[in-house]
């Protein structure tokens, strides 16, 4: 007999990864990825999976990042050696040992082979001014001898999510020989960085006749308080790389070339300081030296894009809340819908199939295939284990939320639900401010394990959430309280129309900007019985310690040198005074997003008031809870906090 889903359950669920196809497309190699509770470890698998659904069987153990070879016959990976890094294998496809092609001091991150399959080409990091392999060697012995801890910089941008750029590490490229690993530096003394995340993805292609790679590398603007990446190529044999263009947008991201080898393929954001200024697909003839942007008129954001044909792409983007598969081509043709109900995304086309992810918010990611506009599920991972799992219904409602714009509200009912009953409330409040809540399987903040302890749980898309137009997603911008809390009230008062929901029994969550906005509401409203802020925006003046403070008087509505009135009218803090709500707080002393002091700000002044309120501090960890112990700790204070007050 199944039962209600738990948060040991979904530690103990199997996470799969993007599919890496065959060049046929017969099948595709898959990462996987399991936890143990005891160890606080994950143990990563690689997998094959047949297109036709037949056969899905293991390749080869604690292995990532796998890529296979143009003539389908070898496979690829990242593995650690010993107590070591991860660092690049080889093995062949239909099994034998894997031979160990590199040994760089920092490991290795996202590999591409050569087209005519010689050698890989490997993203790889070094140390930050130490940009040689022997300087990097060099400096890592040396740390291992020196006492004092001080960090000292000038840069405007010195640490990102939950790690330190000073002094941290810069990807290079490396060409890697299949046969023999002689790794060569196509990048040396390079200190502009590929990627702000810790590890690479995407970021580079080769072209076609395997002469040269296009990559997406930072530009050093100074006087400009922010990253900017910009196209460049650069010569397999290694040199300096050359930027496409001079007159820049505000970013370019993910380079693909087309199968002929006479375009490139990338993405351009051209609003500054703006992560949410949606991504548009942008050609560019290599011959010509022109670039022409292909999806101007399209109102969505495109990601993942890779080539189908000569010039036809297949692409992902979020759609009215959930994550789609388009296609378009080279001439910019309208983006197409070709795939069915859930969330599709990460096209990895390969012979006349593309493959892909598909998820929803009752079903974890599995691998699906795409062919002839036929989409279906290829894998069952987690199938044996859901089935002793009883999963809530899912549904979904539109309110008239501010100024009249109809807002979506995504809906989990708990196991054995009964409309006829009277049922708390609880609202999981996203992220970004520029996000959503989509139809997928959230593994952090997961609104089956939240339904599972009795709650109808209600996602609400409000103004900001991104996915329904760029209108829409600017709309709180400089008032991050105004619509989003006339959207959120409107939800809650449409769910008590409903008839199943107790109005004295209501709660809301959210952790980020979903964090800000549950603690704006305490501050405007009695109606809730217990809020839960995690990693949340509480102190509008105190977020200039965040990692990266680009656009942020576009975001709050100015700074505060210039209008300290404008910053704390949507401030929580400076509009504290009738809060009553009983408050959970969970933070992380690692994020440098939001950081530690929001939390800790907000926990001292609701003690101060006498509002009752409990801290949950993780030293170790940043802006989301990463590590299975502490997950399992989040959840049952989370869960804890609502059963008492709830």
């Amino acid at each position: 007999m199944s039962s209600p889903i738990t948060a040991k359950d979904l530690w103990s669920l199997t996470r799969v990864g993007q599919p890496v196809p065959l060049p046929d497309g017969s099948a595709a190699v898959v990462p996987a990825t399991t936890y143990d509770l005891a160890s606080n470890k994950p143990t990563s698998l690689l997998y094959r999976v047949d297109a036709d659904g037949s056969s899905t069987r293991l390749t080869t153990r604690q292995a990532s990042q796998p890529a296979v070879s143009p003539d389908g016959t070898r496979l690829s990976f990242s593995r650690p050696v010993g107590d070591g890094p991860p660092q690049l294998h080889v093995m062949g496809l239909r099994g034998g040992e894997a031979q160990v092609l590199t040994d760089l001091p920092l490991g290795v991150g996202e590999a591409k082979w050569l087209p005519n399959g010689t050698g890989l080409v490997v993203a790889a990091p070094l140390l930050a001014g130490h940009p040689s392999v022997a300087a990097t060697v060099a400096e890592i012995e040396a740390r291992q001898d020196r006492h004092g801890s001080a960090i000292v910089t000038e840069d405007r941008v010195y640490r990102y999510w939950k790690r330190w750029l000073v002094g941290g590490r810069i990807h290079h490229l490396f060409r890697v020989d299949a046969a023999t690993g002689e790794t060569t530096d196509l990048t040396p003394g390079m200190e502009r960085m590929l990627t702000t995340e810790a590890e690479p993805a995407g970021i580079f292609d080769i072209s076609p006749d395997g002469n040269e790679i296009a990559l997406s590398l930072e530009v050093e603007l100074p006087g400009r308080p922010y990253f900017q990446f910009a196209i460049h190529t650069l010569a397999i044999d290694g040199g300096a790389p050359e930027q496409l263009m001079e007159d820049l947008p505000a970013q370019q991201s993910r380079p693909r070339y087309s199968p002929d080898g006479a375009s490139l393929l990338f993405g351009t954001q051209v609003e500054h300081a703006h992560y949410a200024d949606r991504v548009r697909l942008t050609r560019y003839d290599l011959d010509a030296a022109v670039a022409k942007i292909i999806s101007e008129d399209w109102d969505r954001s495109a990601g993942g894009w890779e080539f189908t044909g000569p010039s036809s792409v297949v692409f992902h983007a979020e759609h009215e809340g959930r994550t789609r598969l388009f296609t378009t081509n080279l001439a910019g043709a309208p983006p197409e819908l070709v795939d069915g109900e859930a969330s599709w995304h990460g096209p990895a086309p390969a012979g006349s199939t593309v493959w892909c992810r598909t998820e929803s918010a009752a079903q974890p990611p599995e691998i699906a295939v795409v062919e002839g506009g036929d989409a279906r599920r290829v894998s069952s991972f987690n199938d044996a284990a859901l089935a002793e799992i009883e999963i809530g219904k899912t549904d979904g409602i539109y309110v008239q939320g501010a100024e009249d714009a109809s807002i979506e509200v995504k809906l989990v009912f708990p196991p054995g639900f009964d409309p006829d009953r009277k049922w708390p409330l609880l609202h999981n409040v996203h992220g970004g401010p520029h996000g959503l809540v989509n139809d997928d399987w959230h593994w952090r903040w997961n609104t089956q394990v939240m339904a599972a302890a009795g709650y109808v749980v209600a996602s609400v898309n409000f103004h900001g959430s991104t996915s329904w137009g760029e209108d829409f997603t600017g709309a709180i911008r400089g008032a991050w309280g105004d619509r989003t809390y006339t959207d959120m009230m409107a939800a809650t008062d449409a769910l008590i129309a409903s008839g199943y929901i107790d109005e004295d029994r209501m709660a809301i969550a959210g952790g980020s900007y979903g964090g800000y906005l549950v603690t704006w509401i305490t501050t405007q409203t009695e109606r809730f019985k217990a809020s839960i802020c995690h990693a949340g925006v509480t102190d509008l003046l105190g977020q200039w310690a965040s990692d990266v403070t680009e656009g942020r008087e576009k975001a709050v509505g100015g700074v505060p040198w210039e209008d300290m009135a404008a910053i704390q009218r949507w401030s929580p803090m400076a509009n504290m005074a009738n809060i009553v709500t009983p408050t959970l707080v969970i933070h992380g002393e690692l994020d440098y997003r939001v950081v530690i002091t929001q939390g800790l700000a907000l926990y001292g002044a609701l003690q101060h008031k006498g509002v009752p309120t409990r801290l949950v501090y993780f030293p170790d960890e940043g802006h989301w809870i990463e590590t299975p112990a502490n997950a399992m700790t989040w959840w049952e204070e989370f869960l804890g906090w609502l059963e008492r007050w709830v």
